[in-house]
């Protein structure tokens, strides 16, 4: 009797109905997934760790774009004057308010960002360095998805840091949400968001990657990596923020009053009427801060993160 002797590489081993696939194909899968998984914890973790820090100048950014709650001893008061007001009303903590739909926005926003990023990167531009339109594509892409996945949070997390709305908790607030405006309630805001948020990711990621390759290739493996790092986030912070501050202006104002606004155009003759070209910079301070800050911290946490599990 002949006995066959079976070439692991030729055939594929098959586990039985509820035990263990050993299969080269199965393992070659995971292998090829598993940096996509990398990448979003990485983006996840530091995503956290920025958005914790950085949440004060987010909550200041949101109560000047607010006239109901900007308005101090009877006058559109300053981001000091804003930023004391909370101190004094509401204490240390309440610079923090908001910050439950902050984290649940943002640790998933921001790991299904750079996961798309990496994703992209990785099976488009495997063979060469993507060019400053391919960087802004790239960034698009990536901040469009996580952006119109996480819209109702979005939503809530605004509500919250306005101070006008009184919500329980997250849950409560997306259920009272749609009950009383329904999905056009959870999405209000989508459009000025994606114009905001789209281009910032494109144009902050264009940015700071021209930055990095100005940078010789040996200072990114020495101990001045983070530093370098955070310098070109912050650089590339400041010039996407400045472009894409009128769409943040317009978002807040259709999320925290989407009765009074029809639609985009109407927050635009509104915001114009009333504060004329200043008004799409209301909050720009504190928003510039944040955003360059936070991102350049979110980036450098992920960079260090991704040497360290083996991405880069």
């Amino acid at each position: 009797m002949l006995i066959e002797v079976i070439d692991e590489n030729k055939y594929e081993q098959i586990a039985p109905v509820g035990g263990q696939v050993n299969s080269k194909k199965n393992k070659k899968q995971i292998l090829e997934d598993y940096p996509v998984l990398k990448a979003f914890l990485a983006g996840s973790f530091s995503g956290t760790f920025s958005t914790v820090l950085f949440q004060p100048l987010d909550l200041v950014k949101t109560r000047l774009q607010n006239p109901t709650t900007a308005i101090i001893n009877g006058r559109h008061g300053s981001m000091v004057a804003v930023f004391t007001n909370i101190l004094q009303q509401e204490h240390i903590y309440g610079l923090w308010r908001g910050m439950t739909p902050s984290i649940t926005r943002c640790v998933p926003g921001v790991g299904l960002y750079f996961c798309s990023v990496d994703y992209i990167k990785s099976h488009y531009f495997a063979e060469k360095t993507p060019s400053p339109l391919d960087s802004v594509a790239i960034g698009m892409i990536a901040r469009c998805m996580s952006g119109a996945a996480l819209i109702p949070i979005t939503v809530v997390k605004t509500r919250f840091e306005s101070g006008v709305y009184g919500y329980n908790g997250v849950t409560a607030a997306l259920k009272e949400i749609y009950r009383t405006e329904g999905i056009k309630g959870m999405t209000c805001g989508l459009v000025p968001t994606l114009f905001r948020d789209a281009p910032f990711s494109g144009l902050y990621l264009m940015f700071y990657t021209q930055a990095k390759l100005a940078v010789p290739e040996d200072l990114l493996n020495t101990a001045y990596a983070s530093p370098i790092h955070f310098t070109c986030g912050v650089m590339a912070g400041i010039l996407a923020s400045l472009v894409t501050q009128p769409a943040d202006v317009l978002k807040t104002k259709m999320q925290l009053y989407p009765k009074k606004f029809k639609g985009l155009w109407s927050v635009v003759v509104y915001v114009h009427g009333k504060y004329g070209v200043r008004g799409y910079f209301k909050g720009m301070v504190p928003r510039m801060l944040r955003r360059t800050l936070m991102a350049a911290m979110a980036w450098t946490v992920y960079e260090q993160i991704s040497q360290a599990v083996g991405l880069k």
